[in-house]
């Protein structure tokens, strides 16, 4: 028997790898305690993903457990040690704001969850491939440091800047880390992946981490401080109030579907490394600023977008960030980016309106 555990299960990124390492013939075990709930309030809750999973996917355990919990933790890997062929880490608190009101839960959910789960790895399934759900806030606000030209609906790197061959593809994983910004957040989140790194290269595990731009999904619970693009799209169906925070709206964002994602993890997984890293996202195939993205809405839902503006930027936000992918490309032939911006916020539209009859009815 082939076992994956998943962490974060009920999540986007989770939910999915289930769905589709289970369809691939796996057994799957999800951990998840809802804390994005507790994070979020219900609007931000994933419980409803439980009663899907148990329904579509017979072969799909689950586990209401905490990655801080390294007993339960070890009694989970301990049951089903080598059959353990996948690790899919997902499981984060994931919001930048927040995380400076929650420091110490934040680092201990995500430094201290991560490194529970490379020693259950390392002690009880040390051949399994391990994957963990990075993100480009690893690189604080570094990428701010170049030159940018104003655009009608959004920042571009400047082409005259001798630093713009760098940013030709976008940001590639030899962006710096070090003496910039980054939200207790991405220095949590830095922290569960170097480990990962050093887990792959110093003992010699299989693992990798994807560091993600925007990650959206039709199933995403998007929420204020989370999820920008289905947050965004959600206030656009349903007329609420959606607030721009800084740099005009014009900051850019590279958006990738959680199934290219997730497709980017089989790939990794039928050919794995130790202790890589890959910038993942939608690159120059996907990305759209804050106002674009509201006139895609107003396009497609065929109402005004309500909005207003804040002008002081979050703390750490980037002004454009697209991920270079040709590395992950150039490693893995066989996959590509298939959903474009327009595609995703198109699919979101149609989910939230969907969604919003289903309450009126």
């Amino acid at each position: 028997m082939n076992v994956a555990i998943v962490t974060g299960a009920l999540g986007l990124v989770g939910a999915e790898s289930v769905r589709f390492f289970a369809s691939k013939g796996f057994y799957v075990v999800g951990i998840d305690n809802d804390r994005r709930g507790f994070y979020f309030g219900k609007d931000g809750s994933v419980m409803p993903n439980l009663e899907e999973l148990k329904k579509e996917v017979p072969n799909y355990e689950h586990i209401q457990a905490d990655i801080q919990d390294i007993d339960t933790l070890v009694a989970v890997f301990q049951k089903y040690r080598t059959d353990i062929k996948l690790v899919v880490h997902a499981a984060a608190q994931p919001s930048h704001n927040f995380s400076s009101t929650i420091v110490f839960t934040d680092f201990k959910t995500n430094a201290l969850g991560t490194l529970n789960m490379l020693r259950a790895t390392a002690e009880f399934c040390p051949n399994a491939v391990f994957i963990y759900v990075s993100t480009s806030k690893v690189y604080g606000d570094t990428p701010n440091k170049y030159q940018y030209l104003e655009l009608d609906k959004r920042w571009m790197p400047d082409h005259h800047s001798p630093s713009y061959k760098n940013l030709e593809y976008g940001f590639s994983e030899s962006t710096s880390i070090d003496q910039s910004t980054h939200t207790p957040f991405g220095v949590s989140k830095l922290s569960g992946d170097l480990m990962v790194q050093e887990h792959g290269r110093y003992f010699g595990l299989k693992t990798v981490c994807f560091r993600s731009g925007c990650i959206v999904g039709p199933r995403q619970t998007g929420v204020r401080l989370h999820g920008f693009l289905s947050y965004l799209v959600k206030c656009g169906v349903n007329g609420d109030m959606y607030t721009i925070y800084g740099h005009k709206g014009k900051q850019v964002r590279d958006n990738i579907h959680v199934t290219d994602l997730v497709n980017a993890f089989w790939e990794f997984y039928q050919n794995p490394k130790n202790g890589e890293v890959y910038n993942i996202g939608g690159g120059n195939w996907s990305n759209c600023s804050v106002l674009e993205s509201i006139g895609i809405c107003e396009d497609l839902t065929g109402k005004k977008f309500k909005h207003k503006y804040d002008e002081t930027p979050r703390v750490a936000d980037h002004i454009w960030w697209i991920s270079d992918i040709r590395k992950f490309m150039k490693d893995y032939p066989n996959w590509r980016v298939r959903h474009n911006s327009i595609g995703i916020i198109t699919e979101l539209v149609e989910h939230h309106e969907k969604v919003k009859y289903a309450t009126l009815v």
